[in-house]
């Protein structure tokens, strides 16, 4: 009788750099980074030079490395008082498009004014569609604070966005 493994055996570093490189860019972009190919970049590389003792705990990691990267860099270029550019408006064609790219536009002016916690947990959850608990470990808080913060983002959100109508 041959007895085979049943785990499958954990992807290795370049496998999980292909699966998740882009959706970390894009964690980082929606967190508010200036750099957010550099921030993933750096997330990886932390990983890289780290034992995990979960094989299971290489994304968790990476996304919670990338939320706290992307804090100190926001928090950095307050204190250098650098602005990053505005985003260079889109070039469309049709009346749907150009409503849609305001509306689009609007929502991330909104997301940008809210809280941190608030604007973390909210891209977590609706961009990323992360669990709770998966929010809680990026974030670094509780589950229950995820909830508050999530609620209450939603709410300034709504009040925000009703306000530019």
């Amino acid at each position: 009788m041959i007895v085979t493994d049943t785990k499958a055996d954990p992807p290795t570093f370049a496998e999980l750099f292909a699966a998740h490189y882009q959706s970390l860019v894009r964690l980082a972009g929606l967190l508010g980074a200036d750099d957010p190919e550099d921030i993933a970049q750096e997330a990886f590389a932390r990983l890289h030079t780290r034992r995990l003792r979960d094989d299971g705990a290489a994304l968790p990691y990476l996304r919670a490395t990338v939320c706290n990267l992307t804090r100190n860099r926001l928090r950095h270029l307050r204190v250098v008082r650098l602005r990053r550019p505005d985003p260079p408006e889109p070039v469309r064609s049709g009346e749907q498009s150009v409503i849609l790219a305001e509306e689009h536009r609007e929502l991330l002016a909104a997301l940008d004014r809210l809280p941190r916690r608030q604007r973390e947990a909210l891209v977590l959850r609706y961009w990323l569609d992360l669990s709770e608990r998966e929010i809680a470990e990026a974030m670094g808080v509780s589950p229950g604070s995820v909830k508050t913060h999530a609620s209450r983002g939603l709410s300034a959100l709504g009040k925000a966005l009703k306000e530019e109508s």
